[in-house]
């Protein structure tokens, strides 16, 4: 019970905040290898607000879109970064996972999986836009979380693709055909051949 009323309370002061936000002039058609990433900001798992200029230019980032929380192919790609976190940070890198998913649901799959990175919310598709991901329309699944029943919303649902932003802030990997199980892997293998 109380775990469902500081959920709703986070959501409800969320909802009146914008969930992502680009820098103006930021709309194109996407990012592809060789871009440099504008700056980008979104409310994560905590209901906190996450800045990608604070990470930007300083470490490795890795920004992977996923559908839904709470799926099986997102659960085993979100798995798979969790558990291969330590050799990613070994190369200076941090991940990102971003989808559609409201912040309380972001919030109830990080403890499902014990998710040890951060998770933003891109309700409106914005973050999605400015890296050129596809989206269709979100939706909301019903799961089993601590012996409730919740409620997961998203407002977009995002194809599943995987970038990694060098220490210059520049894209140097772009993956369209992502599989989910094989996702950290990946970009662990691309990291260590480029140090």
């Amino acid at each position: 019970m109380k775990q469902r009323m500081l959920m709703g309370l986070v959501a409800a002061v969320i909802a009146a905040m914008p969930f992502a936000s680009v820098s103006a002039g930021d709309s194109h058609a996407g990012l592809n290898v060789g871009d440099k990433v504008p700056s980008f900001m979104a409310i994560n798992q905590e209901g906190e607000l996450w800045k990608a200029g604070d990470l930007l230019g300083k470490k490795n980032l890795v920004v992977y879109f996923y559908p839904a929380a709470m799926t099986g192919g997102c659960t085993k790609q979100a798995c798979g970064f969790r558990d291969n976190l330590g050799k990613l940070q070994n190369e200076d890198t941090a991940v990102i996972g971003v989808s559609g998913d409201v912040p309380a649901g972001l919030r109830i799959f990080e403890k499902a999986h014990d998710l040890n990175f951060t998770l933003l919310s891109d309700y409106d598709g914005r973050i999605a836009e400015l890296f050129g991901v596809p989206t269709r329309d979100g939706g909301s699944i019903k799961r089993d979380f601590q012996g409730e029943q919740v409620t997961l919303n998203r407002g977009v649902t995002a194809s599943r693709w995987t970038y990694i932003i060098n220490k210059d802030g520049k894209v140097v990997f772009k993956n369209k055909n992502v599989n989910a199980a094989k996702d950290s892997q990946a970009v662990l293998d691309f990291l260590e051949s480029e140090s």
